[in-house]
């Protein structure tokens, strides 16, 4: 049986004071091919230390009203995530009414 491979790349173009000014990825699995993005939540499981690591990055171009979409539709997916890995109902529930909650306080939903 042989191991199969994919590579997901991020690449940050910095100005002199080392804040993003572009990001682009690529996921050629996926059909992504230096793709620029405003934004990126990037979290890592750490098994050994029982923590997450993160990279959290934004573009200077970034507009806070694009930011609070991001972040809302990152709970979104969030939920889901937490649904598929643990069958939690629930909790799951509990965290798209959060996520109700949020879009009706930023005034996301129309």
């Amino acid at each position: 049986m042989s191991i199969i491979k994919s590579t997901i790349e991020l690449n940050v173009e910095l100005d002199e004071n080392r804040v993003p000014e572009k990001l682009f990825w690529t996921a050629q699995d996926g059909g992504i091919e230096n793709e620029e993005a405003r934004a990126m939540l990037l979290s890592v499981w750490d098994s050994e230390a029982q923590e997450t690591l993160r990279i959290d990055l934004w573009t200077k171009e970034m507009p806070v009203d694009e930011m609070k979409v991001f972040f809302h539709q990152t709970l979104v997916a969030m939920s889901d995530t937490f649904h598929r890995a643990t069958q939690d109902e629930k909790m799951t529930a509990t965290m798209k009414d959060f996520c109700d909650y949020f879009a009706e306080k930023l005034e996301l939903k129309k």
